[in-house]
């Protein structure tokens, strides 16, 4: 059983010894084969190579097939046959899924007037402080039943899925009670059940601080630490905890306490950090080990070089300072410096209402001056890392989890960033399985 694609015009991302992620002029590296074939059994990716050195029994497999032809179908049909589907591929690509590893995919409705106040003119803080911003989807949350947050997500798992996403990050954050936030919680372990796509739940109490708790903010500071981290830790909910360490949110104090207490419990750090200043939070995050410190509008000299003695992955959302019209990450610099870099969504309701990684991977090139390669990178191998999943996700290896999307035919890889318009993924294949192949 399992699913014999051939004549593959160009197989991106390949690695005969996989890494955990790509850092400086390494990022520029991306292994290719042209015209390729590639085996997957079962779940995982069996072997790949050169159409030309495809071995003999392959050949006799291919030799008798052609006598039908094979048709993608909505069911995972293949998984009923003793011999291999065989698909053939020519004139398009077959890549490793994206990996989105920092969204807040689980929301009640849209925030579409905040849009227009900012069109008018408000900043981000300013939309907060009249209670729209992330207090806004917090009210919208507690009045949603699990169910409908359920099927809302479901729609954007869908819809990303289609766009060649194999693997995304769930953050809760939305909502800032005990209560409400276990419910983002049992509703992001919900969707593992019901979507192919790999979900990766985070806990992040401290997104926002309530409006009850004006004023009071090291009582919500307590109230996260001793009340939702064990309840969370306790229902086994969340693989990591994050806090929002940045001005008019949570201080480098505070965030230092929430993450000790995070780790107490079991649950490995992720950060968002110097998104709207020089916020001392990269810092507390490499303190801590943090597996990502995501955001980075704001990184100097010093943030490089505290990032450089560490093992955590800077991770860049250009979705969110394309749509709030922030300054860019200096991703040139760091990665110039030796660092690796990740690019993620932020999927979320206020400032990223998007979770299109080929955007986020144009995004790269246009507007970071990455290399077609590096964002290529950017947006798998180290995604996937900052998702703690880069031994079975991000590259094509052996052994790994066969997520993949085929192209629809395209000239070149460096099409995939340059191309920012159009949904170039044709076919997609999740834990083996031929999910479906998206309408042209």
């Amino acid at each position: 059983m399992g699913i014999l694609i051939i004549n593959i015009k160009e197989l991106v991302q390949v690695e005969d010894v996989p890494r955990l992620k790509v850092a400086g002029k390494e990022m520029s590296d991306l292994k290719t084969i042209k015209n390729a074939w590639m085996l997957v059994e079962g779940e995982t990716i069996q072997d790949f190579g050169e159409m030309s050195k495809i071995p003999p029994d392959y050949k006799l497999k291919i030799t008798d097939y052609e006598l039908t032809t094979h048709q993608f179908t909505n069911s995972p049909a293949h998984q009923l046959t003793s011999s291999p589907v065989i698909i053939d591929v020519s004139g398009k690509m077959v890549f490793p899924s994206f990996c989105d590893s920092h969204t807040h995919l689980v929301y009640a409705g849209s925030r579409e007037i905040e849009y227009i106040d900012k069109i008018k003119g408000l900043s981000y803080e300013e939309i907060a402080k009249r209670g729209g911003g992330i207090l806004n989807s917090t009210k919208r949350l507690h009045e949603a039943t699990e169910d409908e947050l359920v099927e809302q997500a479901l729609g954007r798992l869908n819809e990303i899925m289609m766009l060649g996403t194999g693997a995304v990050e769930i953050k809760s954050g939305y909502g800032l009670t005990v209560e409400d936030e276990l419910k983002m919680l049992r509703v992001i372990r919900k969707l593992q059940t019901l979507s192919p796509v790999t979900i990766i739940p985070t806990f992040l109490g401290a997104h926002a601080v309530p409006a009850e708790y004006k004023g009071r903010q090291e009582e919500f500071v307590d109230m996260v630490i001793s009340e939702m981290i064990p309840q969370v830790a306790a229902e086994e909910l969340a693989d990591y905890i994050d806090v929002f360490c940045d001005r008019g949110f949570f201080t480098v104090e505070e965030t230092d306490r929430i993450l000790l207490a995070g780790m107490k419990h079991g649950m490995r750090a992720k950060m968002h950090a110097n998104e709207l200043d020089y916020s001392g939070g990269i810092q507390v995050g490499v303190k801590y080990n943090a597996l990502s410190v995501d955001h980075l509008e704001f990184t100097g000299d010093a943030e490089i070089e505290c990032l450089l003695e560490s093992e955590t992955m800077p991770t860049v959302l250009p979705g969110a300072a394309f749509f709030l019209e922030m300054d860019y990450a200096p991703v040139r610099k760091m990665i110039d410096a030796g660092l690796p870099v990740a690019l993620a969504s932020d999927f979320n309701p206020g400032s990223a209402p998007s979770g299109n990684m080929q955007f986020i991977l144009s995004m790269g090139c246009i507007k970071y001056k990455m290399l077609p390669q590096e964002a290529i990178n950017a947006v798998t191998i180290n995604t996937a890392y900052a998702m703690g999943l880069s031994d079975e996700l991000g590259s094509i290896a052996r052994g790994k989890k066969a997520n993949l999307f085929i192209t629809k035919p395209i000239p070149t890889v460096e099409f995939m960033p340059y191309s920012f318009g159009s949904n170039k993924v044709e076919t997609v294949i999740l834990n083996g399985v031929v999910i479906k192949k998206v309408a042209k």
